[in-house]
């Protein structure tokens, strides 16, 4: 379907032209962390602010190909004023909509994509991704996945480590 192909297309492209939640959060009372992708050399590093078990505020920065970047944008609007739980669920969900197509295109998970156990991550019902649906077309060339869940990975080892305070 070129028309919706053109249209993610665009979608990838504006997030990596005009990144939305761009800069730094002072440290503390927000976490800072950083994910490196050393096959390709992206970097995004996430900070955010976890006020009452809710991203409160959110920023990224890091440099990378247009798919990272605008990963990391697009994430950080998705996430920001949700609860944890949301948040899980999103990611679950995003991680998901990577790993079943992957598979489905004769490709395995790994362990990026992968949940805890090594098993292919189950979607959360109900959950809608939105925008996040432009970077589906990323699961045909599996080599950018880990590009588009580099941010995801950060964000939640940005989470784990505001919880642990």
């Amino acid at each position: 379907m070129p028309g919706l192909e053109d249209l993610y297309r665009e979608i990838i492209l504006d997030h990596y032209r005009s990144p939305r939640n761009r800069g730094e959060l002072p440290t503390p009372p927000a976490t800072k962390t950083e994910g490196f992708n050393p096959l390709c050399g992206d970097e995004i590093v996430v900070y955010v602010d976890v006020v009452d078990g809710a991203v409160a505020d959110i920023r990224i920065a890091g440099q990378g190909c247009s798919i990272s970047q605008s990963s990391a944008s697009m994430m950080s609007s998705a996430v920001k004023g949700k609860t944890l739980a949301e948040v899980e669920d999103l990611t679950k969900a995003f991680k998901a909509m990577m790993s079943i197509h992957e598979s489905s295109l004769g490709g395995e998970a790994t362990a990026g994509e992968a949940g805890a156990d090594g098993d292919a991550v189950e979607a959360p019902e109900g959950v809608k991704l939105g925008d996040l649906e432009a970077l589906q077309g990323v699961v045909k060339f599996p080599v950018r996945i880990k590009c588009a869940t580099l941010s995801w990975n950060t964000l939640a080892q940005a989470i784990d480590e505001a919880e642990a305070r």
